[in-house]
């Protein structure tokens, strides 16, 4: 289901302020990076933008990316993953799929070659699944990249990775030596079928 323009920008405050800066409604979060729902709707009030119970939950079920959780009662909410804030949100350690996709922008291209993936000021390096999901990110920050990551190989040699409830697959770092770009062909292919649509 699309998301109504005022769901989406309420949707990215929430973001905000669950993954980067409780302080914004002077609210704090737990270890886990759980807020308390009634705090957190009482602080979004004060800020002079109109949310209750209803649009939150709306908010976190058509959320397009899944980016927030309820705990079991729905008293307490919290990002999914994508904090810049030292929270333990309890991921889950898998054996990642061979291979998984990072999409970036052509102009980070030089410095990942000569100094891999780094988390930047997120907790995590953020990957995809598919080729598709990572391209879509890339095109965020600019002129599209898929980097394809040679996971296994990578967690043969111990590197760990975690998938979050959202469906992303996190780690801390992607040396050079597990980064392809993936085929130009395909990267082309998505922008003129972009185009057509």
């Amino acid at each position: 289901m699309r998301q109504n323009n005022k769901d989406i920008e309420l949707g990215k405050f929430i973001s905000l302020i669950l993954r980067h800066s409780p302080q914004t409604i002077d609210i704090t979060l737990d270890e886990h990076g759980w807020a308390n729902v009634d705090d957190l709707i009482r602080g979004i009030n004060k800020k002079g933008k109109r949310i209750d119970f209803q649009d939150l939950e709306r908010i976190v079920r058509e959320n397009n990316k899944q980016r927030y959780s309820f705990n079991d009662d729905r008293t307490k909410i919290r990002a999914n993953q994508g904090h810049s804030i030292e929270v333990d949100v309890e991921l889950e350690e898998k054996v990642p799929p061979k291979y998984l996709y990072h999409g970036t922008s052509t102009r980070f291209i030089d410095s990942i070659m000569n100094l891999g993936i780094q988390k930047q000021n997120r907790q995590y390096v953020h990957l995809s699944k598919d080729f598709q999901t990572a391209f879509s990110v890339g095109k965020r920050h600019g002129k599209p990249t898929v980097l394809k990551i040679d996971c296994i190989r990578m967690y043969d040699e111990g590197y760990k990775f975690y998938f979050s409830k959202n469906g992303v697959w996190l780690t801390d770092v992607v040396p050079v030596k597990f980064i392809s770009i993936e085929d130009n062909k395909n990267v082309k292919d998505m922008l003129s079928l972009k185009k057509e649509q």
